[in-house]
């Protein structure tokens, strides 16, 4: 038995390492020169393989630079996720529970603008059947979600509408052109006064499980 599962064990193990040689040169090298200046054929020198084979793992740059920014936007979401849940109060504030959630987020896209918006222009505009952005496009679901999850333990508010609308003010003051050159204070605070205006006064919010008491 050793015989015939062996061969495939060390070609599935030389797979493996050639994808984290893949991703590492392709970390680097976006990290150092940015998406528009990066070539393929740097990334599989880095890598130390044929370009060839580069192909096999991804057809294109914006492949490449999917399959890495995916790892960072799957860490800061855990990490807005934990903070979250972190500083739940028993006072109604949902700018500040959200922010929580937005903030690791923010710092991922804005790490470097130029990779951070071809990222997300890529998730938004991309073939979502091609399985790199299919999983990006569900860590932005898994984002969303608790962004709804949030809004959904006020009373009279629509979690699910609101969720998708602060995510595109997200999306839309993280990478747009005019916002391009702002720091990531300066993002912060535009996305935190867009989403205080777009929810009730916190005065007149209620928590769930408090609302009837409210009510008398």
């Amino acid at each position: 038995m050793k015989s015939v599962y062996a061969p495939r064990g060390r070609r599935e193990r030389a797979k493996e390492e050639k994808l984290k040689r893949i991703l590492s040169a392709a970390s680097y090298l976006l990290a150092k020169e940015g998406i528009n200046s990066v070539t393929t054929q740097q990334v599989a020198d880095k890598a130390d393989i044929a370009i060839g084979t580069l192909y096999l793992y991804a057809g294109t740059k914006a492949e490449l630079l999917i399959m890495v920014q995916n790892q960072k936007f799957a860490t800061a979401i855990e990490e807005g996720l934990a903070a979250d849940t972190l500083i739940k109060g028993p006072e109604p504030h949902p700018v500040r529970d959200l922010m929580a959630l937005i903030d690791p987020v923010l710092t991922c896209i804005r790490e470097h603008p130029e990779n951070g918006r071809t990222y997300m222009h890529e998730l938004v505009f991309g073939d979502p059947a091609e399985p790199h952005r299919a999983e990006g496009l569900a860590h932005a679901q898994r984002w969303e979600q608790g962004m709804r999850k949030v809004l959904s333990e006020y009373a009279g508010l629509d979690a699910a509408i609101l969720a998708r609308v602060i995510t595109s003010i997200v999306h839309v003051t993280a990478t747009a052109t005019m916002y391009l050159d702002d720091s990531l204070p300066v993002i912060r605070a535009n996305v935190e006064q867009q989403i205080a205006a777009i929810l009730p006064r916190e005065t007149n919010l209620y928590l769930k499980e408090n609302f009837h008491e409210h009510q008398h």
